[in-house]
């Protein structure tokens, strides 16, 4: 296994640097750049720009210079951990996503986890109990929660905090503890405000989870090893907890590995909706205006934790299969 992993290190290793060549010739491919957007932005603002200072804005952001020199300004401050200046918020790279992907991650862990506990007590129980009234109900929910947008998930829970709850929406804080330092009540705000987001993400990966865990444990629970396991008399629950739902996980854990980019992209247009302070809509904006080193480093971000996933759910997978081997 060790030998496995610093082989697959090496190939991951080839592969971020392809990714990130291509991620930022990709992003260059465009007509135009950031500065024709901030001279639209500035001229729609009633500023007449003369032609010296649009030299000196070509000069400031470098619009003018080759590919390889964008590039190479870009990647030569990786050992120091500077990912470059982003022209849209005119600070750091680094401090921006540093800024926001704590946020991103507790949303994005917290929904993987509410959406993989729930989906493997739903699908197992739901397997259990084929053809039951309650198996049906919760097909119906499965196929409600595939078919409804995460976005008027969004507006409708929205609407019944607010409503029926009576709670202050938006965000993840309220308005009196957005600039407000840590403490106590600032955390129980947050911990308020946090289901919503939690259920709208992982609603729809958990109406789908939920379907696969079923459809999987079904079918390995007609398989002569469980039906073994029975006739030597061991308790049902440990037949399918130990057995069969340890084998049925191999397709979540397949996908486990193809979902750690989504923890940085996030679910743009819901934590619009939400007006969440996360990554998502960042890159949507950074693409938008060719924010180039912006745009570049989460492109390299997303490609990276690709490549870690699939080799975290490989790990995994021998782990949970011991019939598996890499050597």
């Amino acid at each position: 296994m060790i030998n496995y992993i610093i082989r697959r290190a090496g190939y991951m290793f080839v592969t971020l640097v392809m990714v990130t060549i291509i991620a930022f010739v990709i992003i260059e491919l465009p007509p135009g750049s950031y500065l024709e957007y901030r001279i639209q932005a500035l001229r729609n603002q009633g500023s007449n720009l003369s032609q010296d200072q649009i030299r000196g804005l070509e000069e400031r952001y470098g619009v003018n210079d080759p590919v390889y020199v964008k590039f190479w300004k870009w990647v030569s401050g990786f050992p120091k951990g500077d990912f470059g200046w982003s022209f849209n918020y005119e600070m750091p790279v680094a401090e921006l996503i540093w800024a926001r992907l704590g946020f991103t991650l507790l949303i994005a862990m917290s929904s993987f986890l509410f959406s993989w506990i729930v989906s493997i007590l739903i699908g197992v129980y739901s397997a259990t109990h084929r053809f039951t009234i309650p198996d049906y109900a919760i097909t119906v929910l499965q196929f409600i929660g595939l078919s409804v947008p995460g976005f008027l998930l969004a507006l409708v829970l929205l609407v019944f905090a607010q409503q029926m709850l009576g709670m202050d929406v938006g965000g993840l804080f309220s308005l009196e503890y957005r600039d407000a330092p840590w403490n106590w009540a600032k955390f129980v705000n947050l911990l308020e405000h946090l289901w919503i987001p939690i259920i709208v993400v992982g609603a729809s990966s958990t109406a789908w989870l939920s379907r696969v865990m079923r459809s999987n444990l079904l079918d390995v629970l007609n398989m002569q090893y469980v039906q073994t396991a029975r006739a030597k008399g061991l308790l049902e629950k440990r037949v399918i907890w130990k057995h069969a739902v340890r084998n049925a996980m191999h397709p979540l854990v397949m996908v486990l590995g193809m979902s750690l980019p989504g923890f940085i992209s996030g679910q743009t247009v819901i934590e619009r909706v939400l007006n969440l302070p996360t990554t998502g809509p960042m890159l949507f904006n950074a693409l938008q205006q060719q924010d180039m080193y912006l745009a570049g480093t989460f492109m390299m971000f997303l490609a990276l934790l690709l490549l870690v996933g699939n080799l975290l759910a490989d790990i995994l997978l021998a782990w949970v299969d011991p019939r598996i081997q890499y050597e």
